[in-house]
């Protein structure tokens, strides 16, 4: 959508085709008020009470805490790590297709259909399983993995055909989904892990792991934007006229090779650190309800059951 609204303004403004001052500053007013706008929807529209479950979680849980329970869940981290460095591989790329179009292809109308091939990625890729009903299997990860490994390469060898740059590109969006899914579903799998090594459920802070890396990697992608473009001289008034060999082959590079190691280095994580599958799962859930049931283990539900219970005899109290 970027650049339509970019060339949409800069035409309306100033009577000028392609990109403008006048259409990114239009832009760039639509992005600060709509994040305004949304920042004080939550704000304002999002009401929080105090009761004593909250003060019980309150009490019990402080970012150190959080940090302490994930590094002390291996699992979770290995996990994590393998995340992250897709997360990061995905931003470099994906922040980049739109110097691919304008200044490799020379067709910059023609990255709007990478939007299109992302929705369709989303639309009909974004069913997600339940947590509590399925379990992550090495072959799904690898199987999307697989799928980017090859974008990456169609992408580095092909980069001036359009045709491969499209097949390559489907490649690459396809798996979205399946990658996350699997990091969820392993994510969530750690957290009996977790309670079994270390007497502790932490639910909340396990499954907030993947939104943070993802952030993580969002706040590195203007940064990466920003040096590919440098360094491949893909800034100012450049044009695809302008582009020397030693250019491309620098955005290649950057772009494609790059992520390239970063995807198999995830891949490799994944395989060889991550343990826990549906075999592993159901052990693990086998011997903790032992563990649970033998009171080696403290059920952290049971001790919200008891406080839910005394907030209700308070509650009758009050009320006689």
């Amino acid at each position: 959508m970027v650049i339509p609204i970019v060339s949409y303004f800069t035409w309306t403004l100033t009577g000028a085709k392609g990109e403008g001052q006048a259409g990114w500053t239009s832009f760039g007013i639509i992005v600060g008020l709509l994040g305004i706008l949304t920042a004080w929807t939550v704000a304002f529209g999002t009401k929080e009470s105090t009761n004593a479950l909250r003060a019980k979680a309150q009490k019990n849980g402080n970012p150190l805490e959080a940090f302490k329970a994930l590094f002390q869940n291996d699992q979770l981290l290995w996990v994590a790590l393998s995340y992250l460095l897709y997360a990061i591989a995905n931003v470099a790329t994906t922040g980049v297709l739109l110097f691919l179009f304008k200044f490799v292809l020379d067709n910059q109308a023609a990255y709007s259909m990478t939007g299109v091939i992302a929705w369709w990625q989303a639309h009909h890729g974004s069913a997600v399983p339940d947590p509590e009903q399925a379990h992550p299997t090495p072959s799904l990860y690898i199987v999307g993995m697989t799928s980017m490994i090859v974008a990456y390469i169609l992408l580095g060898l092909f980069s001036t055909n359009m045709t491969v740059v499209f097949i390559a590109l489907v490649l690459f969006y396809i798996p979205g989904t399946l990658i996350q899914m699997t990091a969820i579903l392993s994510l969530t799998d750690s957290i009996e892990y977790g309670q079994l090594k270390n007497g502790k459920r932490n639910e909340a802070v396990t499954l907030s792991v993947r939104p943070m890396l993802d952030k993580i990697g969002g706040a590195l992608s203007n940064g990466i934007t920003g040096f590919i473009a440098v360094a491949a001289g893909m800034t100012g008034n450049a044009t695809a006229a302008d582009m020397t060999p030693s250019n491309i082959h620098t955005f290649e590079i950057c772009a494609f090779y790059v992520p390239l190691i970063l995807i198999v280095l995830s891949l490799l994580v994944f395989m060889f650190k991550v343990k826990i599958d549906e075999k592993m799962h159901a052990k693990i859930v086998k011997e903790l309800e032992a563990k649970l049931a033998s009171g080696e283990i403290v059920d952290d539900e049971a001790q919200t059951a008891e406080t839910v219970e005394a907030i209700d005899e308070e509650a009758k109290t009050l009320t006689e």
